[in-house]
């Protein structure tokens, strides 16, 4: 197990943005969280943080795994999809895909039988994936992590944000980094499927983020939740929003990857829905700062993107996380600055800050060429296991 390290940040290490209003101060909680410092064994041909970030998303060999897909109504009218696998399913090839589902990762819509599969023994683990901005159950990240815990015998599901998952939602709005209620939803949804599984949830980039803040707003309906953790998170949204819209890297590669996708889905949305949303503002959105103007911000309730950047950030409720809680960051993560990295007072005795110097944003690449992506699902999997053994018996 990795070494963990206490008080490693002094007082002087804990940077607040000037606006950062929310943040807590430092005398608000006596127990800190604890940091960790171990390395991710990252290549040398992946000197540095674009290359270890950009290889991990769209070059790194993965295995595809396959779902049944199901498909739930929210208390607004519109809907999520989730992609389930388990030992018990033995989806390990692609035939007899329904063709509706031929662009994702599903094979087919979920049937009472695999519904009934899904009803486990109280030892059975379960993990719930929430992905990042525009992911889905066929990002690398989300295959190798589901794959490592297929073969030890997990339960899966991989629940798509409004949007996400091949089809267009039904309603104007989309998803965003706060959305604690929706988060909520799908964590009570998801436990009602297999009520008797020891449920775990990881969140990744802004899924993460999301998670942590539904876990610090609401930590006493989640007592549930065996464990959880967060993967390369932009726990401040006003720092990640500020750095991908202004360094001129991650505005030209980073938000236009996301624009392209982001911009399509939203002008399909102004033709269902006219007059609500600025096309014109929208064809000239240029990085992410402009598109939350524009769409995200008015869009979910708030006035305008640094508004939303604040409201949703969930930097300021870590202090108040009761599940145990694993919080993976690289130091070298090229949407979110090293200095703005949380030290242990901001996180409660329930929460492992795990920093290392190498890994970049959701990378974590290891191994000779051409590499794999198998040290972070093995991280997380030695974290629920450690925390398995801490709870009382």
């Amino acid at each position: 197990m990795c070494k963990k390290v206490r008080d490693s940040y002094t007082d002087t290490q804990l940077p607040v943005t000037a606006d950062s209003h929310d943040v807590p101060t430092l005398d608000d909680a006596p127990l800190k969280a604890a940091l960790d410092l171990a390395p991710c064994p990252v290549p040398i041909w992946l000197p540095d943080r674009q290359s270890q970030t950009l290889f991990g998303a769209l070059a790194a060999p993965f295995n595809r795994i396959r779902f049944v897909r199901e498909r739930v109504d929210t208390p607004d009218g519109d809907f999520l999809d989730l992609d389930w696998n388990a030992p018990a399913l033995q989806l390990r090839v692609r035939r007899q895909q329904d063709p509706a589902l031929a662009h994702t990762a599903a094979v087919r819509w979920i049937t009472p039988t695999d519904q009934e599969r899904l009803h486990t023994s109280p030892a059975q683990p379960a993990l719930l994936l929430l992905h990042g901005l525009e992911g889905s159950s066929q990002s690398r990240y989300a295959q190798s992590i589901t794959q490592y815990f297929l073969a030890t015998g997990w339960l899966v599901v991989v629940a798509h944000f409004r949007g996400c998952s091949g089809f267009p939602n039904r309603l104007a709005r989309a998803y965003h980094s706060g959305d604690s209620e929706e988060i909520a939803f799908i964590l009570k949804t998801v436990r009602q499927r297999a009520p008797e599984a020891q449920w775990h949830a990881i969140g990744v980039s802004l899924g993460g983020n999301a998670l942590l803040k539904t876990l610090g707003e609401t930590a006493a309906q989640f007592s549930w939740l065996r464990a959880a953790a967060a993967v390369s998170a932009p726990l401040d949204l006003v720092a990640a929003g500020n750095h991908l819209s202004d360094n001129v890297f991650n505005r030209e590669i980073y938000s236009r990857y996301f624009l392209r996708t982001l911009k399509p889905k939203v002008l399909e949305k102004s033709r269902r829905f006219p007059g609500v949303i600025d096309v014109m503002r929208l064809n000239q959105a240029r990085d992410l700062r402009d598109f939350d103007n524009v769409y995200t911000a008015p869009m979910h309730g708030f006035r305008d993107a640094e508004d939303y950047w604040h409201q949703s950030s969930s930097k300021p409720w870590l202090k108040h996380i009761l599940t145990p809680t694993l919080i993976l960051n690289a130091r070298n993560d090229p949407f979110l600055p090293e200095q703005m990295l949380p030290g242990p007072a901001y996180g409660s005795a329930s929460v492992v800050f795990h920093q290392p110097a190498l890994g970049g944003h959701v990378g974590f690449v290891t191994g000779m060429w051409p590499g794999n992506l198998s040290w972070l699902p093995k991280r997380l999997a030695t974290f629920f296991s450690d925390t398995k053994k801490a709870l009382p018996t």
